[in-house]
């Protein structure tokens, strides 16, 4: 594709209010995935990638530890995924993908955060179009060809794989990013990726005014504030 590797999920600055955000994200996270698909991280691919994310973001280890103590558990809160498309300042394209217990107090959280900045929620599959769906994995190695060839051996359906300044990056369609992960980690003994994840990424960006950048940040401060929302992906240049 010629692209190079771009993280469009929104950051937060690390300060010890979003530090205490990030991990209490992850922690929801980790519980959600290790009661859906079992808390042994060598049977849960899923969770263990996101183990290895939330220890390279700095997560303690008694929250990850809590966190899967309690999906063991048995009980605990019902959350569910819910993702929400609309438009920001700039006419900007937005996706705010969440956890909740309450979809309805969820949505309207994430309507207000809209409403206030100017924007525009949208409906289901609004601008999800503008945007691809894939699985990235980035990591140090020298020869993409012998990336490429050990998941064409594992029959891992590859979209695109990138080389520049020491780094391979791979991306593949969502769905085969438990197969494209298990080729690498079963290619390469003690592979440490910069990259581990499924995203959004927009097939287009759209620059940002300065006259609409109060309100952009204002969008994604209001967003990034909610507790139910895990990740914001946005086009926005700015």
């Amino acid at each position: 594709m010629g692209r190079a590797y771009q993280n469009r999920k929104e950051s937060i600055a690390k300060t010890a209010n979003a530090k205490s955000k990030v991990y209490s994200r992850y922690g929801r996270e980790i519980y959600v995935c290790a009661k859906q698909g079992g808390a042994d991280p060598d049977a849960n691919l899923s969770l263990r990638s996101l183990i290895d994310r939330a220890k390279k973001d700095q997560v303690p280890a008694h929250v990850i530890e809590k966190a899967i103590d309690k999906a063991q558990g048995g009980a605990g809160e019902d959350f569910s995924p819910a993702r929400y498309e609309g438009y920001g300042p700039s006419s900007c394209m937005v996706i705010v993908e969440c956890l909740t217990d309450n979809p309805n107090r969820t949505f309207g959280d994430v309507r207000n955060a809209f409403t206030k900045s100017k924007s525009k929620i949208g409906e289901q599959g609004s601008v999800m179009h503008s945007f691809e769906h894939c699985a990235i994995f980035a990591f140090k190695h020298d020869s993409e060809d012998e990336v490429l060839e050990a998941l064409m051996e594992a029959d891992v359906d590859v979209t695109d794989v990138e080389f520049e300044d020491g780094q391979v990056t791979v991306f593949a369609p969502h769905t085969e990013y438990a197969a494209a992960r298990q080729a690498l980690t079963s290619a390469f003994e003690n592979i440490d990726f910069d990259a581990d994840e499924i995203q959004f990424l927009p097939h287009v960006t759209t620059t940002i005014s300065e006259d609409d950048q109060p309100m952009f940040e204002r969008l994604m401060d209001m967003l990034n504030d909610l507790d139910d929302v895990q990740r914001i992906y946005h086009n926005a240049e700015q």
